[in-house]
């Protein structure tokens, strides 16, 4: 089946240098590997230079079995780097069971350590990502970043009300497919074009 969003031709040098933080539903998991995730089908869209960041299983709050957050994500790969020109962090889906004000607390110092070391930065925070019926605990999460992310400024992409067929789910229930992600993408694509974010000249 023909991709949707077709691949493109390496970006010239120019093109944006995007960086993005997030969890399994960023880098990838089961059969889809982490050069199709949607972060990877949005970038050849959109022209850009790519620099993922993150791991399976971690949030602002959780650190996964990897040991890490997004902060310790975004100081140990990404900070040292020079500053990109767009900066997405995305999740949440991980921190169940945390209280919302200790997500809250944990997305806005992120945003507050991306500012101080890339002022020039701008910076989209996407919620967590859901494809089936989310629970209420989710709602929760995707507030109380929501809140973050407009107390620093930066546009919030909701994505938990969007419906994803069940050809885009993996026999998990919970991580898309390749279908998924291409699904996933053409959504981000939309939102940021939306917001003003387009594909580099």
């Amino acid at each position: 089946m023909a991709h949707p969003i077709a691949p493109r031709v390496i970006p010239a040098a120019g093109a944006q240098t995007v960086m993005i933080i997030g969890d399994s539903f960023t880098v990838g998991s089961g059969p889809v590997a982490r050069w199709e995730s949607y972060a990877a089908l949005a970038a050849r869209e959109l022209d850009w230079q790519l620099i993922t960041a993150g791991a399976a299983g971690t949030g602002f709050v959780n650190p996964g079995r990897v040991g890490r957050t997004f902060q310790d994500s975004f100081d140990r790969e990404l900070a040292w780097r020079p500053a990109p020109d767009l900066l997405i962090v995305s999740g949440g889906h991980n921190d169940r069971n945390t209280p919302p004000s200790q997500v809250y607390g944990a997305a806005a110092r992120l945003l507050d350590s991306i500012h101080e070391r890339w002022p020039g930065t701008r910076v989209v925070v996407v919620g967590p990502l859901w494809m089936g019926t989310a629970p209420g605990w989710a709602f929760q999460v995707r507030d109380a970043v929501a809140l973050a992310a407009a107390e620093a400024g930066a546009p919030f992409l909701d994505p938990l009300g969007q419906h994803w067929s069940g050809a885009m789910v993996l026999a998990d229930g919970v991580h898309p497919t390749l279908e998924g992600h291409v699904g996933i993408a053409r959504w981000l694509v939309i939102a940021l074009r939306e917001n003003g974010f387009e594909r580099s000249s």
